[in-house]
């Protein structure tokens, strides 16, 4: 199923949600007709999807989409972009550095690489002035695919979600235990995302600023006001500070997700960016994208049902626990499968189908849930960034207006990112303490001195008494 799939997105250029129900509906006919499954269990779709649509978290995917249909439109990112450029202009790669600086700060709240993408080539193409297409081209890949790692982002939180359910199917299979070990959630996923996710933009600003200060003329800057300055800091700490809310737990995703569109709705509405032609425009393609992410879901929900009433989850999993080879190199063969399927997937299509099926493998391998989650983030923004077929190349060729560039040319551009991101990758798979860092902090202050068995005996107590009422006798 896997493999029809693949080849179909690959020759056809078909909606992957089309083609998932597609293949999907073709196999279950095959296994009703072979008698590989009964025909009746296929009535679970309806109920699965139902209780899928049930998730608060599915709120925050249109909310996300909002957001990011509006940092496209309004004034918000041209001011980020410009502050941060002309703050960075004494370092000589200050567009470079900026584009970086924007696609970290409003990647996690745009939500996709595309949108990223078609923001990021707005911005930042007209001002590379002197700096090479690949290398032009190359930065604005990357800078889309922030929002990959970077937390609270909406892939991550679907992320969380994923993980949550693969740790307890990880849990049923042979080889792995909870032990004291807790279900991992959302939160667990934001912690142990964050200090890789700045190690990989601290190298990638090093590998901007090199390749940036090579031009061989001094970019356009944007003009900027007094205004747009204090647009950007206003702008720039409200961002800020509803990211650093999600991490911490203060709010739930989809709280910070509908404060963010209704305080860019009212400057919209306050500022009158918009007529009547570009409101509607904008809630077009807002419920657009809004129903393609749910088609999506619910063709990836169909075809995983499918796919498991085939048994092929349980022959992968005995194939990975009974594989020769060590758990670390069976670990390493599945991360490498992850980054071929990511190749031809976006990021979406990535946690709704392969991850599933995945992920409760390499953490019965790896033994570490957040280490896993982390891994595959850092696998798919990898593969993202792979020409010819990587997601954030391709929507960078398309969106960016840069001359056309041969993928010979783009490799070299693109090799001390891609090199950047293995590093941390490697780094992550050698040393799994390093997603724990921020976990040590957050049980620390929630951790509280065990109590003492007459405590317990005296509060059982209490709990046990019943006061005594006086009852008046009842009136007659």
């Amino acid at each position: 199923m896997l493999g029809v799939l693949a080849l179909l997105i690959i020759g056809t250029g078909l909606p992957v949600w089309a083609l998932l129900l597609g293949v999907a509906s073709a196999f279950a006919v095959m296994g009703v007709a072979s008698g590989s499954f009964d025909a009746a269990i296929l009535a679970a779709v309806g109920p699965r999807l139902v209780s899928l649509l049930d998730n608060d978290l599915l709120q925050a995917m249109p909310l996300y989409v909002l957001v990011g249909v509006l940092l496209q439109r309004l004034p918000v990112a041209d001011a980020l972009f410009g502050s941060a450029a002309r703050m960075l202009r004494g370092t000589g790669a200050g567009p470079s550095l900026a584009a970086l600086a924007v696609g970290g700060l409003i990647a996690p709240m745009n939500g996709s690489v595309a949108s990223s993408s078609a923001l990021l080539s707005r911005l930042v193409a007209p001002r590379l002035a002197g700096l090479e297409p690949a290398r032009g081209l190359a930065l604005i890949s990357a800078s889309a695919t922030v929002g990959v790692v970077v937390p609270p982002s909406l892939v991550l939180i679907l992320l969380g979600d994923v993980m949550l359910r693969a740790h307890t199917e990880a849990s049923n299979l042979a080889g792995h235990a909870l032990g004291g070990q807790r279900v991992v959630n959302t939160q667990d996923i934001l912690h142990a995302a964050l200090l890789p996710a700045l190690c990989v933009l601290a190298l990638w600003s090093l590998v901007a600023w090199a390749q940036g200060r090579r031009r061989g003329k001094t970019a356009s800057l944007p003009p900027m006001t007094p205004s747009g300055y204090l647009l950007a800091a206003v702008t720039a700490a409200a961002i800020l500070g509803l990211l650093a809310s999600v991490f911490t737990g203060r709010l739930f995703a989809v709280e910070a997700a509908a404060l963010g569109g209704c305080v860019l709705l009212a400057a919209a509405l306050a500022s009158r960016a918009f007529d009547r032609a570009h409101w509607r425009t904008l809630l077009t393609e807002t419920l657009a994208l809004s129903g393609a992410l749910f088609a999506l879901l619910m063709g990836a929900t169909t075809f995983s049902l499918v796919f498991r009433l085939f048994g092929t989850d349980r022959w992968l999993a005995q194939l990975a626990l009974g594989s020769p080879w060590t758990p670390l190199a069976t670990a390493l063969v599945t991360l490498a499968g992850v980054a071929a399927c990511a190749w031809v997937l976006d990021a979406f299509e990535m946690i709704f189908v392969i991850v599933p099926i995945v992920a409760p493998l390499l953490i019965v391998q790896l033994g570490d849930a957040q280490q896993v989650a982390v891994l595959l983030l850092l696998v798919l923004q990898l593969s993202f960034l792979l020409p010819p077929m990587g997601y954030a190349v391709l929507m960078a060729r398309a969106t960016s207006g840069l001359p056309r560039v041969r993928t010979g040319a783009l490799l070299p551009a693109l090799a001390p990112f891609v090199a950047a991101q293995l590093a941390v990758a490697a780094a992550v798979f050698a040393l799994p303490a390093s997603v724990h860092l921020l976990d040590a902090r957050a049980s620390a202050a929630s951790t509280l001195p065990a109590p003492a068995d007459e405590d317990i005996v005296r509060q059982l107590r209490e709990m046990s008494a019943q006061p005594q009422v006086d009852q008046e006798p009842a009136p007659r």
